[in-house]
């Protein structure tokens, strides 16, 4: 599900979870977990199997599983995206192919991203369903004011468009993404562990803190939404619209 590779001490994390790696609550839950595992590395580098990093949420398996699913998903979105963002030490994200909407938001989650190909972006609305707090702050702290853009409009931005808001720090040749990840993994672990782990918790404590005030108010409603029946409807109809297309 989740490959590690150790590259002189940098840990390479690889989704490997279907064609798309979408996200259900077993990768979700798994990517926390090969974090602890790769705690002793000086670096992490983030990237997907096949031709997408993510494709986002499975969304048929938050139709088929319905309120109980989703009240186990919707918790390990929110614990994935945190031990990401949290992480102490470097994590860049290898953007190998589409990272879209909760895939968009576990890049985000990374210090730096690197893309060679395929489109990023946050489709949660032309699904119809809204963001859980921690996943819009994190968003928010990657893009700024594009952040209203991206999710209002829910459209895909091809790496040039990711770069030219930030949101992508360098565009590569699919050949040499790893590569270049690499690069830029070590450059940052060229920082003392104890100042680059400060300076994140510095730079990430408005965030943080703006997660821990407004999550106990909007995330239930996040999740009543989501386990709707008139949700489970929209998003039939959204796969079945993506499938014609």
């Amino acid at each position: 599900m989740i490959d590690t590779a150790d590259h002189d001490g940098i840990a390479v994390l690889t989704l490997r979870h279907g064609p798309v790696n979408a996200l259900d609550l077993e990768l979700l839950t798994a990517l926390p977990e090969a974090l602890a595992k790769a705690a002793g590395a000086r670096g992490i580098v983030l990237t997907g199997s096949g031709s997408s990093f993510s494709a986002g949420v499975d969304l048929k398996r938050i139709i088929d599983g319905g309120p109980t699913y989703v009240a186990s998903f919707l918790p390990a979105l929110h614990q994935a995206t945190l031990a990401l963002y949290g992480h102490p030490r470097p994590v860049v994200a290898a953007l190998n192919g589409h990272a879209l909407a909760g895939g968009c938001v576990l890049a985000a989650a990374c210090d730096l991203r690197l893309m060679c190909g395929g489109t990023i972006g946050l489709t949660e609305l032309a699904a119809g369903v809204p963001f859980p707090t921690a996943c819009l702050e994190v968003m928010r702290h990657a893009v700024g004011p594009a952040l209203d853009t991206m999710v209002l409009a829910a459209g895909r931005l091809t790496p040039e468009q990711a770069a030219s808001i930030g949101l992508v720090h360098e565009t590569v040749e699919p050949g040499l993404l790893l590569t270049a990840a690499l690069r830029r993994t070590e450059a940052l672990c060229s920082t003392p562990p104890e100042v680059y782990a400060l300076s994140k918790r510095q730079l990430h404590r408005p965030v943080l803190e703006r997660i821990a005030a407004a999550a106990p108010s909007e995330d239930p409603e996040v999740a009543r939404i989501w386990s709707a029946e008139r949700t489970a409807r929209m998003l039939s109809a959204y796969l079945t619209s993506l499938r014609r297309s």
